[in-house]
């Protein structure tokens, strides 16, 4: 059961005590000097107000400084820690239990840097549908943060309007849906939400400086290879979960490939049986894992993240590529086969995963590109815990 925070309001009290020699005047002007001074306090502790557009486009109402945070999603914390690296997480109410159980091993590194994430009350499951509406209110939040793809979820269900009816403001933002157009105005919006708007500027530019790394040296391409991508590969029995026109699939078209996923899906994500990935004969097979211990404990994913054993990892890649799907591709046999940290594919750090794919597609092109360096930099610079290795696998590389 979740536990409210308790607030303190602290109150000043006025003396009354006049001696019997004060003149009238003197208790008048006393009087008025105090109700001055009542005035003043209450003019500055009433909290100031601002309007922001979320990336709906909804005309947003809030109350500034925001001090208590309802995050629909718990992989917003990624975003929150660029953007608050001296405590990313003060004045979190509540969130998604999906940034421990989609990511353990980030969760734990946060977990060692602020022991208090623990505290921080979760709801269970990956969508908004798990927020009921009074709960939330019951929090008491300045305001709540979603997820886009959550909005249909979040209107259909009647938690927009029983927020909004409660005075209390919902923003919504896109990490996700569309990462290359929606990743920078979403960080502004959250700059304005939590007064860090210089920060997040920061942060766009060295993002868009890594970016252009890429882009640029692409536009002399003239040859883009095929590539499937097998989505949470491992985590699930049935093959294979992929993403169409957005996200990864996105991804892979800006770093200089061809995703097999928008050429047969309507959508950004969908799956495609086995004798369509064998049919299609990709160059390039890539999938994504995490430590989904808590998801599925004996899935034969591949476990990404910071400080994941690299040997595991690459045995359980070599398991994946013996499936049905796979196991006859040219991909499989001239070992063009990579895994890549999943949780890429919801979080403001996208770019460093278009450095790595487009460096694994093209490896000639870019050859002095460092992916690894982007992100241990990103880490020094935004980010309030270490860099640590483990965030992709290459099938051809020998791991002793």
């Amino acid at each position: 059961m979740m536990q409210k925070p308790s607030s303190t309001h602290r109150r000043e009290r006025v003396s009354d005590a006049v001696s019997g020699g004060t003149s009238r005047r003197s208790l008048l002007t006393g009087l008025l000097a105090a109700g001055v001074l009542m005035t003043t306090r209450a003019l500055a502790a009433k909290p100031a107000t601002q309007s922001v557009v979320d990336i709906t486009g909804r005309s947003v109402r809030i109350h500034t400084p925001v001090s208590r945070i309802l995050l629909g999603d718990g992989t917003l914390a990624y975003a929150l820690a660029l953007l608050r690296p001296d405590d990313p997480f003060q004045g979190v109410v509540a969130w998604g239990d999906n940034f421990r159980a989609a990511d353990l091993d980030s969760y734990r590194a946060y977990q060692r840097q602020f022991p208090h994430i623990d505290q921080i009350p979760r709801f269970s499951g990956k969508t908004v549908d798990a927020i009921g509406g009074e709960q939330a209110i019951a929090l008491k939040p300045d305001i709540v943060v979603l997820n886009l793809s959550s909005a249909g979820a979040a209107t259909t269900s009647g938690l927009l309007r029983l927020l909004e009816q409660a005075g209390i403001p919902v923003v919504f933002v896109d990490f996700r849906t569309r990462m290359f157009a929606n990743t920078g105005r979403s960080m502004q919006i959250l700059g304005e939400v939590f007064g860090r708007v210089a920060r997040a500027a920061d942060f766009l530019r060295f993002r868009q400086q890594q970016i252009d790394r890429v882009i640029q040296p692409l536009k002399l391409l003239t040859t883009r290879p095929l590539v499937m991508v097998e989505r949470a590969a491992g985590l699930y029995d049935d093959c294979c979960l992929t993403y169409g026109d957005g996200n990864f699939g996105e991804l892979v078209a800006v770093a200089g490939g061809r995703n097999l996923g928008t050429q047969l899906l309507p959508g950004t994500f969908g799956a495609l049986s086995p004798e369509k990935v064998i049919h299609a004969d990709p160059d390039v097979v890539l999938v994504t894992g995490a430590n989904w211990s808590l998801y599925s404990p004996g899935g034969d994913w591949v476990n990404l993240g910071p400080g994941a054993d690299a040997q595991e990892g690459h045995a359980r890649l070599q398991r994946l590529m013996q499936r049905p799907a796979y196991r006859t591709l040219r991909a499989v046999r001239e070992q063009q086969v990579y895994a890549i940290w999943h949780p890429f594919y919801d979080n403001p750090y996208y770019f460093i995963a278009l450095q790595r794919v487009a460096k694994w597609l093209h490896p000639e092109l870019f050859a002095a590109l460092d992916p690894e360096a982007t992100f241990r930099e990103l880490h020094e610079r935004f980010l309030p815990v270490p860099y640590q290795s483990g965030y992709w696998l290459s099938l051809k590389e020998t791991v002793v």
